[in-house]
This record gives structure tokens, sequence and C-alpha cells, in this order.
């Protein structure tokens, strides 16, 4: 897979090995040193040396083997099955699983489920199969949620019911509320965050609104319950949130540009969000707690709602359990739109 790239304007002078470093998250400086020293790699056509200073206006081209398994097959992991027909499965993906095969994670993942699922159901009924539109890799997945949330997705079983879901993602039709528990007392009722964001020009792995490649992301949300007003360093809150667009991160990166990142997201908030009360917080707080849309074959809408998981609960029932009735704050009603 060949990826190019222009050192922009205002880039310091620095060695290519140490450029690409920052511009490539999949691959390490000694395997960016490997793909120069055999001629994978060049700068304005031609073959440089890992030392090689680059400077702006530079055009780089390089090949990245693809990394791939021997098999991704079906597992016999168990899916919590909301709703399922011939055009598609709607399901409660737990915490901690990951949606799709990718290096690190060839196996354990939830394509993995969905591939046993159906080969069981074609199995005992000759039908059933996961569109080939998705990819090798992301049979019939027209989203996804990050490994440490959970809560409702739609799988698309057929390419004609991939093909109509993506297209209600795309227009931003599709009706989604998630809950996250954050850092701090939100302020005021609603709030819109409107951020462009994008792959972080330093840290590969995370997104933020510092990138050469934004995208326009809008968030809206309402702040449900509100924690330890009167205990300071206890503060938390509750959020209910509904993502305009579906960028990677999203949610977690424009609650963390409000100085409120969510509970257990050491990633965007560092260790200080993984402890409240002295109870360790394993993942990032956040559920996807609704999603509606249109079904793609019989054209009528459907809306699927899913309580938080345990994890989330107990902490919520915690939090709930330390205010003093004259405490509480605002109890807004949680939506369903």
């Amino acid at each position: 897979m060949q990826r190019f790239t222009t050192v922009s304007a205002g880039e310091h002078p620095k060695r290519l090995d140490v450029y690409l470093r920052t511009h490539t998250a999949d691959l390490s400086r000694a395997a960016i040193q490997r793909l120069i020293e055999k001629g994978a790699v060049t700068v304005n056509e031609k073959r440089p040396k890992p030392a090689q200073k680059v400077k702006p206006g530079d055009e780089i081209a390089w090949d990245v083997p693809k990394a791939e398994p021997l098999e991704i097959g079906g597992e016999p992991i168990p899916l919590d099955v909301l709703f399922e027909d011939e055009a598609l499965l709607v399901l409660n993906k737990p915490a901690g699983i990951v949606v799709h095969p990718a290096p690190g994670h060839w196996r354990g993942t939830l394509v993995n489920a969905l591939l046993y699922h159906m080969q069981s159901a074609r199995a005992a009924s000759e039908g059933g199969a996961l569109p080939s539109i998705g990819g090798r890799e992301r049979p019939g997945l027209v989203h996804r949620l990050d490994k440490g949330t959970s809560g409702v997705m739609v799988i698309a079983k057929t390419d004609v019911a991939h093909q109509g879901l993506s297209k209600q993602f795309k227009t931003h039709s599709i009706n989604r509320a998630y809950l996250a528990l954050v850092i701090g007392l939100v302020k005021g009722k609603t709030g819109r965050v409107d951020l462009a964001i994008g792959r972080d020009t330093k840290h590969r792995k995370k997104i933020s609104a510092r990138t050469t490649s934004p995208r326009a992301a809008v968030t809206e949300f309402l702040v449900a319950e509100r924690f330890g007003a009167t205990r300071p360093g206890h503060e938390a809150s509750l959020v209910e949130v509904h993502p305009q667009t579906g960028r990677t991160h999203q949610i977690r990166v424009h609650l963390t540009s409000l100085g409120h990142p969510l509970l257990g997201d050491e990633t965007y908030g560092g260790r200080k969000v993984c402890e409240l009360d002295g109870i360790q917080i394993e993942r990032p707080m956040l559920h996807a707690r609704m999603l509606g849309f249109t079904h793609p074959v019989s054209g009528l809408y459907r809306e699927y709602i899913v309580p938080p998981p345990a994890d989330m609960d107990a902490l919520l029932r915690l939090l709930r359990s330390e205010e003093d009735d004259d405490d509480l704050a605002s109890t807004a009603v949680l939506t369903t739109r």
C-alpha cells in the first residue's frame, strides 16, 4: 500500500526517518529505516538515505506492506442480539471487544463473532452471510464503536442493506444517543461543540484539532446529572451526547476540549481521570445508548435502546448514593430523539 505526503510549510528540517515516524502511527522508526534501506521510500522521486533531512515542499512516497492474518475465521464469542432478520442484525456490543481485525487484534474481535454467528445460521438454514462490500476485514460493518465503548450497533447482512445503511450514516440521518460520564461539573443544561478534528500532528494515535487534515465534526449534548458539587475533587457529570457527525474518537475529543474528558479515558484525560472516590475506572465511560435508523429494505423506522453495562451502572449508583437529597443537581429526562 503506497502512501504520500508533502512536507508542510513552516516544518523545520528533520531527518527523513524521524519525520515519517510522526506521520506513520503503525510503524516504528526501525521499521521505517528498513523501508528506506530497501528503496521503498522516495523523496522527490529519488531514493534517499535514512539520515537525509526533509524540508517544506518535499514530496515523500513510501510503500508499506499490508500485514494480513493467514485467515479471518469465525469464533464462538457470545453476541447480545437485539434484533435480526434477513437484511441486518442489531446487537449490544460489550466494552472490551475490538470491532474488526487489525494488527495486534487478529482474533477475538466482533467480526470473528459475527462470522461464527452467520456460519451457524447458514448451516442451520442454508442462508445468511455477511456482505463482501465492507472488505475482508470488515464484512458487514457500516460503523464501529471503540474497544472500550459499549452499546448498540447495526450490522448489514446483505450488500443492499450495507449500501442503504452506509448512505444514512453518510448523510447523518441516523439518530444516535450516547451516555458519557465525565470528570467535573459541566456548565449549563445543553451545549454544542463544532470543532474540526483529525490525526494529531505529534501523537499519531490520537485525534485532535491540532491536525493537518481537519474534518468537520459537530457534537450536541445535554447534562443529565451532576455529582459532587459540594465535595471538591469528586465532581462528575452524566451527559447525554448526540453526535451530528461520526469522526473517530469524536465524542472523546470534543468533551475533552471542554475540559471534561471521559472518566477512565487515559488517552485523552491522563491517569487523573481513571480514579474517582477511590474506585479505579478501567475504560472510558461511554455507552451507545440508542440507535435509530430506517430499515434499508422495509423502509420502516426502527429504534433500539439499551441500558448502561454493569460497570457503568455500578459507578452511577455509587455517585448517586453519595449525593444527599438536597444536593442532587439537575435531573433532565434523557431523550431518545
